[in-house]
């Protein structure tokens, strides 16, 4: 008795089943480019705003990768059932519902190194900008130069004693920009990481505070941390000091800010980061006094910027197709 076997043309032959990736709409500017670049697998950019169209969207997808588009519990349990990781472009994690993704067996991957460096120095270059009064001062030059500047009070640089709250990656970067330029640098951070060498390790906030010229805040956006930066935080800084954020705007309560601010207790406060961003025109903050602004921009350059996007992407895709990755950190480690 002999078996016939059926011959499949290798045109008709099952072909592997490509690795998808939804990437949020508004994620990256060079999309043609990165669909040419990683040819390994099939990006898909779409609106992941609305949970009630997630199912459609990412189905079939292995992952889904985003930038500052947050993923509520709705959002994430609206997931196909395909989606195994959620690759976040970027280091904060407070837009992105972790319980829900670990509840729902999902991994979350995200890139706390990308642009250290940068972040740091622009915490650096906003801290010299307000405390040497370059805006005001452009602003005395181009109106006319007429009269007298307002100068005082001015320390010199290398008097100034800075402190650090929260001593990570870009809190210890921004430490080693700042190691020769300033007097002396405080740290205070609760889970005692490493330090460079010349920077002081304080056990209290209350100290730091007590002690400093400048504040620079580089923590992360937590229940915990979450407002922190209160009328009670600001009435134990210095008379004078002034205050940097690059990290979230959500750490700082912007009305106590602007109290402090206007009633001159401190002296002055450079921003980044807002509590609801784009900044609304009718924040008390736009009216308040010794401001420094940026759009949460601190940790562009065009060399985090090309990061962002391809470490992202490469983690993303490596996690769905092996459970491995190469530059960024899992944060929730899910069993899909």
């Amino acid at each position: 008795m002999t078996t016939e076997q059926t011959f499949v043309p290798a045109s008709e032959a099952a072909l592997p089943v490509p690795t998808v990736i939804v990437v949020a709409d508004r994620a990256f500017s060079d999309r043609q480019s990165l669909v040419d670049q990683f040819d390994s697998a099939v990006l898909h950019f779409c609106d992941l705003s609305d949970p009630a169209t997630l199912s459609a969207a990412t189905s079939g997808a292995s992952g889904v990768v985003v930038t500052l588009q947050p993923l509520r519990a709705a959002h994430i349990e609206a997931l196909a059932p395909s989606v195994r990781v959620i690759g976040r472009a970027g280091v904060g994690l407070d837009t992105i519902d972790l319980d829900a993704a670990r509840a729902a067996g999902i991994t979350v991957v995200n890139q706390p190194t990308y642009g250290t460096k940068e972040v740091a120095s622009h915490a650096v270059a906003l801290l010299l900008t307000l405390q040497r009064r370059i805006c005001s001062l452009d602003t005395f030059v181009r109106e006319g130069w007429s009269g007298s500047p307002v100068l005082a009070p001015m320390k010199a640089v290398d008097e100034l004693v800075v402190g650090l709250v929260g001593s990570g990656h870009i809190g210890s970067a921004t430490a080693e920009m700042l190691s020769g330029l300033v007097g002396q640098i405080l740290a205070f951070d609760p889970a005692n990481p490493p330090l460079p060498a010349g920077v002081e390790a304080v056990g209290e906030l209350r100290d730091v505070l007590a002690r400093s010229d400048v504040v620079s805040l580089h923590l992360p956006l937590t229940q915990e941390t979450a407002g922190m930066v209160n009328e009670a935080f600001l009435d134990a800084m210095r008379p004078g000091a002034l205050l940097v954020n690059v990290s979230r705007g959500g750490l700082v309560d912007e009305v106590a800010l602007t109290a402090a601010l206007d009633s001159g207790h401190l002296g002055g406060a450079a921003l980044d980061v807002f509590a609801t961003e784009p900044l609304s025109s009718t924040s008390p903050l736009l009216n308040a006094k010794n401001t420094v602004f940026s759009p949460h921009c601190a940790s562009y350059s065009d060399r985090s910027s090309w990061r962002l996007a391809h470490w992202a992407l490469s983690d993303t895709i490596a996690w769905a197709q092996s459970s491995n990755i190469k530059y960024g950190n899992i944060v929730v480690r899910g069993d899909r």
